[in-house]
């Protein structure tokens, strides 16, 4: 057990939106510059504290380390790029039809702003949602999810502790799904919330859209996918069995973007087939601190769910490889298993060859370490297949035709469209290789604080590092948290 967190209710919820209401005014007053500036110090915080963060997120999601390093990269870069932007909130003039008038538009905050994030990212996609909103003059409610509270505790306490965000600026509310939509009804109901943003899947996010849409809001959808990545005839087979492998499977296929089904040419269909399942059978599973591609499932309702995805296999489809499905236990095992598979939920990775639209496994998202396997004779063909199942959040094609890219990526239908990388969410394969590459260059950046400050009951962690107490590990001062009490019309 990684900590003991106590859920609240939807009264609870609408308080905090009342609180990052009551606080929004002052806090849009702050000069965006010196917004800048708390989000330059809460990125160095970070910065101090990556291993520290990382190894919690391992220790609750079971995210291997690595992965889980760059996912906190995620947030220090995230933070980089915005506390620029505090200096380039530009409004513009605008010519005017009458000589004796000057137009200007100038850029507001949204006000109160409502995030409600998924657990498989549990810093990096709240970080995308959280620092611009800070940075532009918001104030934001955060509900994590349930199965990541003690992360995010530490999250919000490197923001708001450790930062310095005066009280109100950045709420956390730990509650259960329905509370949670409940809570938001009645918050959008008392005028409360302005904004909405949401990451998780694509049946709440229908709810949460619709929501939002009754109070005359547009809400930040960010959902689920089912995901192709097309193989060429023309293909870099290696480069394409490894964008695969990292893409079904890294984080045991619990992305958005996780590669749902591979659309392989016919020519190249038994190579690629063949070389994706030896790549699967010698991938190491197991023990998310050890050298492995992928740990356990992140809570064990995604494991019963993913249980009910594999009843799909029909007599028509073909399982790959010699490795059992579902659970891994000691009497389903897997050869290249590391550490003890009844210390977590692990599960067999799956390659089912022979699905077409219209099956479940194609047209459904699977989430979990299950990867399709279908064939296409021309691109066109593929392209199709590609957008059959109608709501591909990511896609990715493997050619050495320049021509065969282009004609991919203008008939996609897909949030990102990727060639001859896999499209895989922060701490994908690139940036798993570069975090591996960055580790054996450089020393960790500074020692993690001695004393614990994490309030969550059973998480000893202690996560102030030595940019919270005065000095940044490189010999340069901190002016540590500026940020203790802001009133409204206050310039520095």
């Amino acid at each position: 057990m990684v900590a003991d967190v106590a859920l609240g209710d939807a009264a609870l919820l609408v308080t905090a939106a009342r609180a990052a209401r009551d606080a929004q005014r002052a806090w849009a007053d702050v000069p965006a510059p010196v917004r800048g500036r708390a989000i330059a110090h809460i990125g160095r915080l970070v910065e101090d504290n990556k291993q520290a963060l990382a190894a919690l997120v391992t220790r609750e999601i079971g995210k291997p380390y690595p992965e889980a390093l760059g996912e906190v990269q995620e947030i220090i870069d995230t933070c980089d790029f915005f506390l620029g932007e505090g200096r380039r909130l530009y409004g513009q003039t605008v010519p005017s039809e009458m000589p004796d008038k000057q137009l200007f538009t100038f850029r507001n905050p949204v006000g109160a702003v409502a995030v409600i994030t998924a657990g498989n990212f549990p810093v990096a996609v709240p970080s995308w949602y959280i620092v611009p909103a800070l940075l532009c003059g918001n104030t934001v409610v955060w509900k994590p999810a349930e199965y990541s509270a003690a992360v995010a505790d530490a999250f919000h306490e490197l923001f708001c502790r450790g930062g310095g965000l005066p009280p109100g600026v950045f709420n956390v509310v730990y509650a259960a799904g329905p509370t949670t939509f409940a809570g938001l009804e009645q918050a959008l109901d008392a005028g409360l919330i302005d904004k909405v943003g949401f990451t998780g899947s694509s049946e709440v996010g229908a709810r949460i859209g619709e929501l939002a849409g009754r109070h005359l809001q547009s809400a930040c959808l960010e959902l689920g996918g089912k995901n192709p990545m097309v193989v060429t005839a023309s293909a870099d087979i290696d480069l394409a069995v490894e964008g695969a492998l990292f893409g079904g499977f890294g984080t045991a296929g619990q992305r958005c973007t996780s590669l749902g089904t591979v659309i392989c040419h016919e020519s190249v269909h038994d190579e690629f087939l063949t070389r994706f399942a030896e790549a699967t059978a010698a991938a190491a599973v197991g023990d998310p601190f050890a050298d492995v591609l992928y740990g356990p499932m992140l809570d064990i309702r995604f494991s019963e769910r993913f249980e009910r995805f594999l009843a799909w296999i029909g007599p028509q489809h073909k399982v790959m490889g010699s490795s059992g499905i579902g659970r891994i236990t000691a009497a389903n095992p897997r050869a290249r298993f590391v550490g003890d598979p009844e210390a977590g939920i692990f599960c067999h990775p799956t390659i089912i060859d022979g699905v077409r639209p219209g099956d479940e496994i194609f047209d459904r998202e699977t989430f979990g370490p299950l990867v399709g396997v279908t064939t296409y004779r021309t691109l066109d063909q593929a392209v199709e297949l590609a957008n059959a199942p109608g709501y591909g959040l990511s896609s990715s094609i493997y050619t050495s035709d320049a021509t065969e890219g282009f004609r991919f990526r203008r008939g996609v239908s897909a949030g990102m469209v990727s060639v001859n990388n896999s499209t895989s969410g922060a701490g994908g394969a690139p940036a798993f290789r570069r975090e591996r590459q960055v580790r054996q260059r450089l020393p960790p950046v500074g020692p993690v604080g001695a004393r614990p400050v994490h309030p969550v009951a059973g998480a000893e962690l202690g996560l102030l590092g030595p940019a919270a107490e005065g000095a940044d590990g490189r010999g340069r001062a901190h002016a540590g948290p500026r940020f203790p009490a802001v009133t409204r019309g206050t310039r520095r």
